[in-house]
């Protein structure tokens, strides 16, 4: 064999080798945060089906203080399902065939994907399997939204130290975050926004001093009103920040870094003003440390909507963990 002749096999080798590994890269997902794309024809688009699709994915958002869809949602013939559509993060294929079926299929065209294959013989039973599965379809789309958030915020965060010496915890707060309050069991950090700002309360008080009591939603509303009476006001006197009066907040027992927590969602008012807006409140129990950490989110944006930045919140708190002694 010549040196020509061994050169050439050489590179071709290198080639194929690197096809192959080119191949075998799987490509990341795009598109917006808390969007779906939903894989259906027109006609089944138009009718029922589609009403049920709409009516379950992009129902409002609990406790914001205007409607915004839970998810935003792209429609797509199937023709389009090979093209640029493969891309989304989260699709929905829903198709009239011989056989009644629902089927997930993680990251078949990229990465993170949720793929959700919904088949039936008749529209009633593509009715039946979505009045079923989604649930569950929402409760995942939701977690990979956080999941990719919370890559987005990990990039560049604020130094943990403070947060970790204080509280005894890890949390992955951005960067741009902003120290605005720093008290003994107290911490306000704010980010400024176009439209208003964003915020993150950390603190901590005894366990007894909220859940060894009867009520704990109100003990809960009272402790936070507490906390907006002390550190959070506006700039007239007597503008204490509360908890809106006129709505009851949703609330809802979850597991939150491997423990009991409890999850608020409403909208805030600063009393005798005009501000308001939406928060999020996790009261996590802590027996090691004998306390109750509380994470707050709360956002000011009168000409925005707030979808997206609490979303942004809810990530950052539930990238929090506990430090063991």
């Amino acid at each position: 064999m010549n040196k020509a002749h061994f050169l050439f096999i050489v590179l071709t080798l290198f080639f194929y080798s690197c096809k192959n590994s080119d191949d075998a890269v799987t490509k990341k997902t795009t598109g917006k945060i808390n969007s779906i794309s939903v894989v259906i024809e027109d006609q089944l688009w138009n009718g029922e089906i589609g009403d049920s699709i709409r009516n379950k994915f992009a129902s409002p958002v609990l406790g914001l203080p205007q409607e915004e869809p839970l998810f935003n949602i792209n429609q797509y013939s199937t023709k389009l399902l090979e093209g640029f559509i493969t891309d989304s993060r989260n699709i929905i294929v829903v198709k009239k065939e011989d056989i009644n079926k629902f089927e997930i299929i993680t990251d078949q065209y990229a990465s993170p994907q949720n793929v959700f294959h919904i088949s039936g013989r008749t529209a009633a039973d593509i009715l039946s399997i979505l009045e079923k599965q989604s649930p569950s379809i929402v409760a995942t789309i939701r977690q990979t939204e956080i999941e990719e958030s919370q890559k987005e915020i990990g990039k560049e965060i604020l130094n943990p130290k403070i947060i970790e010496n204080k509280f005894h915890i890890d949390i992955n707060v951005p960067a741009d975050y902003k120290y605005m309050l720093h008290e003994h069991s107290f911490l306000w950090l704010k980010k400024e926004i176009v439209s208003g700002s964003s915020s993150l309360l950390i603190y901590q008080v005894p366990l007894y001093d909220v859940v060894n009591k009867n009520n704990l939603i109100s003990n809960i509303i009272s402790m936070r009103d507490s906390i907006g009476k002390l550190y959070i006001h506006g700039r007239e006197p007597n503008t204490d920040m509360i908890t809106e009066e006129a709505y009851s907040p949703y609330f809802f027992k979850i597991r939150l870094d491997g423990r009991t927590a409890y999850e608020m969602r409403g909208t805030w008012e600063l009393k005798n003003d005009f501000m308001t807006g939406p928060f999020i409140n996790y009261l996590i129990i802590d027996d090691e440390y004998s306390r109750a950490l509380v994470l707050e989110g709360f956002c000011y944006s009168p000409s925005k909507e707030k979808r997206d930045i609490m979303h942004e919140l809810e990530a950052i708190i539930k990238s929090v963990a506990i430090i063991k002694r």
